[in-house]
């Protein structure tokens, strides 16, 4: 068997040299490190991980908890992750917290169990959870969710800026009546997006209503059942800003089930993007996230604070940017149009291939082997 010092004696350094390369040091030269890493791989050298799990007090294993493994968003964040602590010499191990406290509890006590080396974490608003980790002594990082009252590591966006673009777009783009759909209450971007919806709306000389704002729960469902009940308001909106994009899916839905006109009738502009939002028609307004780049920028943060348990907490903020579609942007009336104002309650027209072009849509519908709907209907099964 290959043990550590046929390594040491192949790469011509010393036995603690390959063991810092082993455990990640970043002080290891690069050059070194590299004859190492090459070593290892010519003598097919497998550390005993649990022998080094055990001298360590600590796997080589981060936990990576996000809030729901269906969603697009974390797809990239998740790769920025792990691409980092490969580099790093660790390893990821997903776990899906699926927006369930009891859940995320159950994932939070099987790191702390199996030592694993941090925890890269999605809160869904309990700060008890991130406390746990830190006392028993765990590096954290937090990603996406501000955590209330908890000195950590954290990677946010700009949710606030990214939501008054939105709406301040839609101002510009005429519509009147802006409503908004956003998630819990207890969850930092929530609320912090919501906040934005509401500068810009007074930023423009707007009043910010509450009749024109609805609360979900981040799903696509949730999405479509916010979006029914803004139809059925006694006015309805003629635009929405929908803070995420499974909600935004479940809200286009609606509107193309209630045979509403994007974006003639109704302005839709989303939070986070979506693969194909480029390709259905009309194309979809979204803000859009630096998720690669979050990952990474979290991976990176756990990394220093494994190296370095006692540094101070930071945070680091990344900036969205606004991509303009065809959801968002009313385009000019032919001459001999009727004068219409725009809004919902305007004679409907079906905005042809819309519903054959999103595949979210299109897939939902296969598997429930339910005909496209004709009638506005006010709420879902």
């Amino acid at each position: 068997m290959t043990t550590i010092y046929d390594v040491a004696r192949m790469a011509e350094v010393s036995t603690s040299t390959v063991s810092r390369v082993l455990n990640g040091h970043s002080s290891v030269d690069p050059d070194l490190a590299a004859r190492v890493r090459q070593a290892m791989l010519d003598l097919d050298y497998r550390p005993n991980a649990v022998a080094r799990s055990l001298r360590r007090q600590r796997t080589s294993l981060w936990a990576v908890i996000i809030s729901d493994i269906g969603n697009p968003f974390f797809t990239a964040l998740v790769r920025g992750i792990e691409d980092v602590a490969q580099e790093a010499g660790f390893s990821v191990v997903l776990c899906n917290g699926d927006e369930d406290p009891d859940k995320e509890t159950r994932y939070v006590t099987a790191a702390l169990d199996e030592r694993m080396a941090g925890v890269i974490i999605s809160p869904s608003g309990r700060p008890s959870l991130i406390n746990r980790l830190t006392g028993a002594g765990m590096p954290v990082v937090a990603i996406d969710r501000q955590p209330r009252g908890v000195a950590v590591d954290t990677v946010l966006v700009d949710n606030v800026h990214g939501a008054e673009m939105a709406t301040a777009h839609l101002v510009d783009s005429g519509y009147r009546r802006i409503a908004c759909i956003t998630g819990p209450r207890r969850i930092s971007t929530a609320v912090q997006r919501l906040r934005g919806y509401q500068q810009a709306l007074r930023a423009s000389g707007r009043t910010v209503t509450e009749d024109l704002v609805r609360y979900a729960d981040f799903r696509e469902e949730g999405g479509y059942r916010a979006m029914a009940s803004l139809l059925d308001a006694a006015e309805p909106p003629d635009a929405v800003f929908v803070t995420n994009n499974l909600m935004t899916v479940g809200a286009v839905e609606c509107l193309l089930d209630s045979e509403v006109v994007v974006p003639t009738q109704c302005g839709v502009v989303g939070f986070d993007d979506i693969p194909w939002a480029h390709l259905v028609r009309p194309s979809l307004s979204t803000v859009t996230q630096p998720t690669y780049d979050l990952g990474r920028a979290a991976a990176s943060l756990l990394t220093e604070r494994i190296t370095n348990p006692a540094k101070a907490s930071s945070t680091v903020t990344l900036r969205t940017t606004l991509q303009v579609r065809e959801s968002s942007v009313r385009a000019a009336a032919p001459p001999d149009a009727q004068p219409t104002d725009g809004g919902p309650g305007a004679a409907p027209t079906r905005s042809a291939g819309v519903e054959d072009t999103c595949p979210a849509i299109t897939a939902r519908r296969h598997r429930t082997g339910a005909p496209a709907p004709r009638a506005r209907r006010a709420s879902r099964p």
